[in-house]
């Protein structure tokens, strides 16, 4: 990581942030990652010490792998889209199941350049976080700029709703 580099720094820090509060609390961290392919289980494992509360991730790109290694329906992604909450929260729902992990993020987006329609313009994302024996929360984004911007954008917001899940819940 460069110091001058303030979207990387962000980053580190918000997952930092997230290591201490899982790690206090005892908690651990499973991610469901599409668009993202990955960069929220690198960001989170760039942190010393994340062995203590990061346990897996799952890079799901295609719709296939979203349904056989996160268990989302066919019908699910045929009716709403890959890029849904109902496939983010299934993408959750998956994960806490495929793990022993207390907290889950999931994201499924469109980053562009390509692949946008007037229902999901390129930068719409979706993104879930659920708590084993609580609640799952989804909600729609939408981030602006080039691929690079979107996905950046993308983990910073699923870093930042593990912190708001605890604030919320915990």
């Amino acid at each position: 990581m460069s110091a001058q580099d303030p979207a990387q720094q962000h980053l580190y820090e918000l997952a930092t942030r997230v290591g201490v509060a899982l790690r206090t609390r005892n908690r651990t961290l499973a991610i469901a990652e599409s668009c993202t392919g990955g960069w929220i289980a690198k960001v989170a494992t760039d942190i010393p010490g994340s062995s203590t509360w990061f346990d897996r991730g799952f890079v799901t790109y295609s719709n296939a792998a979203k349904s056989e290694l996160l268990g989302v329906q066919a019908s699910t992604i045929a009716k709403h889209g890959a890029v849904s909450a109902e496939v983010v929260a299934e993408m959750a729902a998956g994960a806490l199941q495929r793990s022993p992990a207390d907290v889950v993020v999931a994201v499924s987006g469109i980053a562009g350049p390509d692949g946008g329609g007037p229902d999901k313009p390129v930068g719409t994302v979706y993104l879930a976080w659920a708590l084993r024996n609580g609640p799952t929360r989804a909600e729609r984004r939408h981030f602006e700029g080039n691929r690079d911007q979107v996905r950046l954008e993308t983990v910073a917001a699923a870093l930042q709703g593990v912190l708001d899940v605890f604030a919320l819940h915990h």
